[in-house]
C-alpha cells in the first residue's frame, strides 16, 4: 500500500494542474448526474416491526385520510370570548378546499369556550413531497382568521415537518473554527486554508453523491446533516494529518514533491485505515432495524469517501503549489538561498545538490514540545494518572445510568415556532394527553358489538385515561376505531407503562395505534437494538486494530476507551436535556428525554472517529518502538509528534459539532452537544492522560500478540515509514536535517527521472 500511495502522492504532486483538473471533471459530471438523474431526500416514517404500524396499514386501507398526515388549526380568543362558530366554519370550508385534504373534522371547543381545534386529514403520509416541509396552504388558509385578530397556531404531524429547517450554521461555525485553529496550528495562512479547501471539494461532491443516492433509494431529509457534520470534521482532519506529515518533511529538507509523496506513504496508510474504521462502524447503523438508519449510514459513508479521496490527491497537488509557504515565515529559507538551489539544480546538481535545511520546532528556547515534556510527566507516575483519569470518565458517565429515550415532539421545541405554541394550548385548553391520544382500530370481522363495549369500558377505567372519543366506523363498515384520551403528556415517562398496560388487555383483533404507541414502539426497538450495535462496531474494530498493530492489548485497551468516551458523553447527553443542566442556554425551557434516535446513532459515529485518533497517536509511537525498542519512550515521542495535529483536529471537530448545537431543532442540538463532549474527553483525557498512562504501565507488554494469532492475522500497517519500497533518508550523525540527494535505505526505492528532481520551494 505505501508504495501505491507514495506514487499517488508523488505524482499528485508533480501534475497538480492534471492532478486538479480531474477534479474539476470529476465534481462537474458527479454535479451533472445529480442535476439530471438524482432525487431528493425523502423520509419513511413506517416502522417494520412495531406493532403500532398494524393500525396505520390498516386504517390506510379502508378510512380515507385515516393513517395518513394531518394537522391541527387551534383557535384562541387572547380576550377570552368565545369563539365564533361562523368564523369555524368559514375556516373549515377554506381548509376543505386545499390540495389533498380528505377530512376536515367538526371544530371542538374547549370547556370555557375561548379556544376552538380542527383537525385536518390528508390524503398522503408527511412523507409524500407534496406535503412535506410545505406550510404556505396551510398558512394562506388561516391568513383571513388571524386578520380578524384571533390567535391561530399550527400544530401536529405536518406543520412539525416544516417549521425548523436546517439553517447552515453548524457548517459556517465550524469552516470559521477550523481556519483560526489552522492558523495557529501551522503558522500560515497558506497551511491553514489548504485542508479546509480540500475537504470542501470532498463535502461537495460527497452531497452530490447523496443526491444520486436519493433516486436509488429512501434518504432521510436529515441524513445529508449528518453526513455534513462528519465528512466536514474527518476531511479536514485527513487533510490535516497530511498536510503535517508533510510540512515535517519539508523541515527535513526534502524538496516538496518528494514530501508529498513520503506523506502519503506514511500519514495517508493513516487515512485509509481511519476512513475504513468510520465506514465500519457506519455500516453497523444497519444493524438497528430501521430503514432510517441504513440511510444514515450509507450517506455518510458516501462523504467520507469522498473527504478521503480528496485529501489523498489533492493535498499534495495544492501541497505543491504552496511550497514552502506551508511553513512559518521565520522557518523559510531566504529567496536568495532558494534561488542559489533552483540554479544549481538546473544545472544538474541533482543527487549531490543539497537543499536548504529547514529547522524543525522543538519548542521554546530548545526545549521539547509541550506533548512531550506532558507524555514524560505522565509517564513518571503513570499509575495516579490513569485511575484519576478513569475516575474522572466513570464519574461523567454515571448520570447514562438515568437516561430516558423517547422520541422528540413539539413541547422540546423553541417557544417561537407556531409548533410548540399550538401544543401548549391544546395542553393548557384540552388537557396534557390531548396531544397525544392513542387511537384503537377494531376488526369488525374478529371483534363483534359486545367485545367492542368491553374493550372501550377497560379501557375507560384504567387510572391514566381521562375520556374516549366516540366509536366511528370506516366507509366500508371493516374498521370500527375510537381515541383514548390520557391523562399524560405525550413525553411523560409513565406513557409507556400505559401503553403497554393498555395492550395487554386488548383482545385479538384490537390494535393500539397512533403518534404515541409509535413513539413507545420505536423507544423499546432502540433500546434493544443498542446492544447489537455496540457488540458488532466494536469486535469489527477490535479485529481490524489487531490486524495493524500486531497486538492483543492495544485494540482491547483501545476498545474500552474508546466506550469510556462515549458513556461519559452519554452523560453528559443526560445531565444537559434530561436534567436541565444548561440546557437553557441552548434554547431549551424544560428538561427533556433523550431522543431514541441520537443514542446509535452517536455511538456509531464516534466510535468510528475516535478510532481514527487512536491510529493517528499509536501509529507513531508503534513506528517508534520498532526502531527504538524503547516502550516508555516511543510514548513520549509519539504523542509529542502527533499530539499537535490531534489536539488540532479535535479542536476543529468540537467547533463543527457545537456549530450544529446552535440549530433550532432539539435532535440536532442532541447530536451536536453530545458529540462534541466525546471529542473534546477523547482527545484529552483519553489521548493526553489514559493512553500514555497505560502504555508506560504496560510497556513491551502493550505489543504482546499469541504466535498463533500473529500468523493467522493479515498484514495491514499504517504510517511505517520504511516499508513497502519507499525510501527514508538516512540522517546524519550530528542529527542536523536530511538533505536532498543523503543516501537512503530502501526495498525496490520509486524510480526517480531528471524532470523529478524538485528543489525545494519551487514548483
Amino acid at each position: 500500500m505505501s508504495r501505491l500511495l507514495h506514487r499517488l502522492g508523488r505524482g499528485a504532486a508533480l501534475h497538480p494542474w492534471r492532478t486538479i483538473s480531474a477534479w474539476l471533471v470529476v465534481a462537474a459530471a458527479v454535479a451533472g448526474l445529480a442535476a439530471a438523474f438524482g432525487g431528493t431526500p425523502h423520509d419513511d416514517y413506517d416502522v417494520p416491526g412495531a406493532r403500532a404500524q398494524v393500525g396505520v396499514d390498516q386504517l390506510r386501507a379502508h378510512q380515507p385520510g385515516a393513517g395518513n398526515t394531518s394537522a391541527r388549526v387551534v383557535v384562541h380568543d387572547r380576550r377570552g370570548a368565545d369563539v365564533d362558530p361562523a368564523t369555524m366554519g368559514a375556516l373549515a370550508a377554506r381548509l376543505q378546499r386545499l390540495p389533498h385534504v380528505v377530512t376536515v373534522q367538526p371544530a371542538v371547543a374547549s370547556a370555557d369556550g375561548d379556544t376552538s381545534l380542527l383537525t385536518v386529514g390528508y390524503d398522503a403520509p408527511v412523507t409524500d413531497t407534496d406535503l412535506m416541509g410545505h406550510l404556505e396552504p396551510l398558512d394562506a388558509a388561516v391568513a383571513p382568521t388571524r386578520a380578524t385578530g384571533l390567535q391561530v397556531e399550527l400544530g401536529g404531524e405536518l406543520p412539525e415537518s416544516a417549521v425548523a429547517p436546517m439553517q447552515g450554521r453548524g457548517e459556517l461555525i465550524g469552516i470559521v473554527a477550523a481556519l483560526v485553529v489552522l492558523v495557529f496550528a501551522f503558522g500560515s495562512v497558506v497551511g491553514a486554508g489548504l485542508p479546509i479547501g480540500a475537504a470542501l471539494v470532498g463535502l461537495g461532491i460527497g452531497s452530490a453523491g447523496i443526491t444520486l443516492l436519493a433516486a436509488a433509494t429512501d434518504v432521510s431529509t436529515a441524513a445529508p446533516m449528518v453526513a455534513t457534520m462528519v465528512g466536514l470534521g474527518v476531511g479536514i482532519d485527513y487533510a490535516l494529518l497530511l498536510v503535517t506529515r508533510h510540512v515535517e518533511y519539508l523541515r527535513q529538507g526534502l524538496p516538496v514533491v518528494e514530501a508529498a509523496g513520503r506523506a502519503s506513504a506514511t500519514a495517508g496508510r493513516s487515512v485509509v485505515f481511519a476512513a475504513s474504521t468510520v465506514l465500519v462502524s457506519l455500516m453497523g447503523l444497519r444493524l438497528a432495524g430501521l430503514p432510517v438508519y441504513s440511510s444514515f449510514g450509507f450517506a455518510t459513508a458516501i462523504a467520507v469517501v469522498a473527504v478521503a479521496a480528496a485529501s489523498l490527491t489533492l493535498v499534495p497537488a495544492l501541497a505543491r503549489f504552496a511550497g514552502l509557504r506551508l511553513l512559518p515565515r521565520r522557518e523559510r529559507p531566504s529567496r536568495r538561498r532558494r534561488a542559489v538551489t533552483s540554479l544549481t539544480t538546473a544545472h544538474g546538481g541533482g543527487a549531490g545538490a543539497t537543499a536548504p535545511a529547514v529547522a524543525g520546532r522543538t519548542g521554546t528556547a530548545g526545549r521539547a514540545p509541550l506533548t512531550a515534556r506532558w507524555a514524560a510527566r505522565v509517564g513518571r507516575r503513570p499509575l495516579p494518572w490513569a485511575v484519576g483519569a478513569a475516575v474522572l470518565m466513570l464519574t461523567l458517565a454515571v448520570p447514562a445510568l438515568d437516561m430516558r429515550t423517547w422520541p422528540q415532539d413539539a413541547s422540546s421545541a423553541s417557544t417561537d415556532l407556531t409548533t410548540r405554541r399550538a401544543y401548549d394550548l391544546v395542553a393548557a385548553e384540552y388537557g396534557a394527553g390531548a396531544n397525544g391520544p392513542l387511537t384503537f382500530v377494531v376488526d369488525r370481522t374478529v371483534v363483534d358489538d359486545d367485545e367492542l363495549a368491553s374493550v372501550r369500558t377497560s379501557v375507560r377505567t384504567h387510572a391514566f385515561v381521562s375520556a374516549l372519543t366516540p366509536t366511528t366506523v370506516s366507509p366500508d363498515g371493516a374498521l370500527a376505531v375510537f381515541d383514548a384520551i390520557p391523562s399524560l403528556a405525550p413525553t411523560d415517562e409513565r406513557t409507556g407503562t400505559l401503553v403497554a398496560d393498555l395492550r395487554a388487555d386488548l383482545p385479538k383483533g384490537v390494535e393500539l395505534t397512533g403518534g404515541t404507541a409509535f413513539f413507545s414502539d420505536i423507544a423499546d426497538m432502540l433500546a434493544a437494538r443498542l446492544w447489537v450495535v455496540i457488540v458488532f462496531v466494536v469486535a469489527v474494530s477490535v479485529l481490524l486494530l489487531a490486524m495493524v498493530f500486531r497486538s492483543v492489548v492495544v485494540p482491547l485497551k483501545a476498545a474500552a476507551m474508546n466506550l469510556l468516551s462515549i458513556g461519559a458523553a452519554y452523560g453528559v447527553l443526560t445531565a444537559v436535556f434530561q436534567w436541565g443542566w444548561g440546557a437553557s442556554a441552548l434554547g431549551l425551557d424544560h428538561p427533556v428525554a433523550v431522543s431514541s434516535w441520537v443514542p446509535i446513532l452517536m455511538f456509531a459515529i464516534l466510535f468510528g472517529l475516535s478510532m481514527d485518533y487512536e491510529v493517528f497517536l499509536l501509529s507513531r509511537v508503534r513506528e517508534d518502538w520498532l526502531r527504538t525498542g524503547d516502550s516508555k519512550g516511543s510514548v513520549v515521542r509519539g504523542l509529542s509528534s502527533t499530539g499537535r495535529v490531534i489536539s488540532s483536529a479535535a479542536a476543529i471537530m468540537v467547533a463543527v459539532f457545537l456549530g450544529f448545537a446552535t440549530e433550532v431543532d432539539a435532535v440536532v442540538k442532541m447530536l451536536g452537544v453530545g458529540m462534541a463532549a466525546a471529542i473534546l474527553l477523547d482527545a484529552t483525557v483519553i489521548r493526553m492522560v489514559l493512553v500514555p498512562a497505560t502504555m508506560s504501565l504496560l510497556g513491551d507488554r502493550n505489543w504482546w500478540v499469541p504466535g498463533w494469532l500473529d500468523r493467522l492475522l493479515p498484514v495491514v500497517r499504517a504510517e511505517v515509514e520504511d516499508d513497502d519500497g519507499v525510501a527514508v533518508p538516512t540522517a546524519p550523525a550530528d542529527g542536523s536535517p536530511t538533505p536532498l540527494g543523503a543516501p537512503t535505505k530502501a526495498v525496490n526505492p520509486a524510480p526517480t527521472h531528471d524532470d523529478e528532481r524538485t528543489p525545494v520551494g519551487t514548483f
